[in-house]
């Protein structure tokens, strides 16, 4: 099961590699398709930002680059063999550490040419073949800010590793959901005037199992269900074991002010993506590399789009649970952040952290520890979830 649920994030990672590093969409840097030739490069967009940028190049058909170049700091060298020359003029702005771009014919040969606002080195390059309604190849080059200049080889992603299909979503499949009281045993967490906030969590917790399960159409694991203690690599270990669709762990804020109250939402950083492999070692995160046909390189290409979609759902999750939230309890003026936090790493589970409000705020300590407001606030929550999975997800075979 779980690897039947891994191969349908690694779907929708292909599908949604149209969004750039952090969720930001991949803007077209080039000119539109009507304005596109009609054989070769398609066009060229950029993602990401002055740390970590993504240039994606649309091709009629697959590339041997075997290298780039560097024949100046600031300018990057990537050959298309194979790829037909673009007329004159297919050039424009870039985004991130791309300042301008340019595809001419040089010696014979089609090139990319980046120019680049400060040093870069190229991180990861991978060729993506047509699937999931993208009926051309796409060329990837992952650049990062930095003076090493080191060999990467190009990539190839086999078709015959990612057999990607749609389908309609499993209306009689129950929705795996796993709820994640923070802090417990000898980890209070933060204090109010009388109240622990290991207790409120968990309280909220089984409140929210409870409306969940009401409905009959979700599975509902608890991380626990009593006050113990639960490393946070644990946790996370429960969520992928659970096979979950949607994980969501619940914690009450603190602060200095106590006239400081709201709820927020954290969803995995890009610094927290990079942690994934560190916390959880890649043998634990995707497909074994071992496995017949799959190497190592094609196993971290497919993680790095595997997180970026789940980083995607997250998004979205984070959003809508906030606009159900903001209806029973105020909300921090930012109340969608991002943090490195443990328990949200899982890369094929979207997941938030929501804090419910401020435990040393008097009024949201009354309003999460009064059972009736607590339960409208988990009803919000509920409706929340609801929401999120009316949206249809892709899904791989094979």
């Amino acid at each position: 099961m779980a690897k039947k649920r891994l191969s349908r994030w690694i779907a929708a990672a292909f599908a949604g590699l149209a969004a750039a590093l952090s969720g930001a969409v991949l803007a077209a840097a080039a000119v539109g398709a009507s304005d596109s030739p009609q054989e070769g490069v398609l066009k060229v967009r950029f993602g990401g930002d002055r740390a970590q940028t993504r240039v994606v190049i649309d091709l009629d058909r697959p590339t041997s680059a075997t290298e780039v170049s560097f024949p100046s700091p600031g300018r990057l060298i990537a050959p298309l063999p194979k790829i037909a020359a673009p007329p004159p003029g297919f050039d424009g702005a870039g985004s991130g550490l791309v300042r301008r771009w340019l595809v001419d014919r040089v010696g014979g040969q089609t090139r990319l040419q980046l120019d680049l606002d400060e040093q870069a080195t190229v991180k990861r390059r991978f060729l993506l073949p047509p699937g999931e309604g993208v009926g051309h190849w796409r060329y990837v080059i992952d650049l990062e800010s930095g003076t090493v200049i080191r060999p990467v080889t190009l990539a190839t992603v086999p078709a015959a590793a990612v057999k990607i299909r749609s389908v309609a979503p499993d209306i009689k499949r129950r929705r795996v959901v796993v709820i994640d009281a923070g802090h417990g045993g000898k980890d209070p967490g933060a204090m109010g005037a009388g109240t622990r906030e290991k207790d409120v969590t968990l309280a909220a917790a089984r409140a929210l199992k409870k409306r969940l399960e009401a409905s009959g159409v979700y599975r509902v694991v608890l991380t626990r269900d009593s006050d113990v203690f639960i490393p946070l690599e644990e946790r996370v270990r429960i969520a992928r074991k659970a096979d979950a669709d949607l994980f969501i762990s619940l914690h009450a804020d603190s602060g200095p002010d106590a006239a400081t109250r709201g709820a927020s939402v954290y969803t995995l950083s890009e610094k927290g993506a990079d942690r994934a492999a560190k916390v959880l070692g890649p043998q634990g995160m995707l497909i074994p590399a071992s496995r017949p046909g799959r190497d190592q390189t094609t196993n971290q290409i497919l993680l790095d789009l595997t997180q970026r979609s789940t980083k995607n759902r997250s998004a979205v999750f984070a959003e809508t649970l906030l606009r159900h939230v903001g209806d029973e309890t105020p909300l921090l003026r930012r109340s969608h952040r991002d943090a490195g936090f443990v328990v949200l790493l899982a890369p094929e589970v979207p997941a938030v952290l929501l804090e419910m409000g401020f435990i040393t705020s008097p009024a949201d300590e009354r309003l999460l520890t009064n059972a009736d407001s607590r339960g409208r606030l988990i009803d919000a929550v509920g409706n929340a979830i609801d929401a999120f999975f009316q949206r249809p997800a892709p899904t791989i075979a094979g």
